[in-house]
């Protein structure tokens, strides 16, 4: 009968981290392209084409005049009451 010697040879470290670094910037690289593609694409797709909605929003007048109605509310009076009727 024979004698098998198995000499098994020096281990090296296999993973020098490669792979990882790889894993990392694939993931990046994907989430850029989402970013610049996807949610454009998204925006697009949500928003109907043939949109009618028409807002119309009256703002208050900016100017000091007699009709601009009142001024920020308090005016500092310290609490006079400019009708004492009441």
């Amino acid at each position: 009968m024979a004698t098998v010697i198995n000499n098994p040879s020096e281990r090296t470290p296999e993973s020098t981290g490669t792979g990882v670094v790889v894993g990392i910037l694939f993931i990046v690289l994907l989430l850029v392209l989402f970013l610049v593609f996807g949610l454009p694409y998204l925006r697009t797709q949500s928003v109907p084409q043939d949109s009618t909605t028409n807002l119309n929003v009256e703002l208050p007048s900016i100017g000091g005049g007699a009709d601009a109605g009142g001024g920020t509310g308090n005016t500092g009076t310290g609490g006079t009451n400019a009708n004492p009727a009441q």
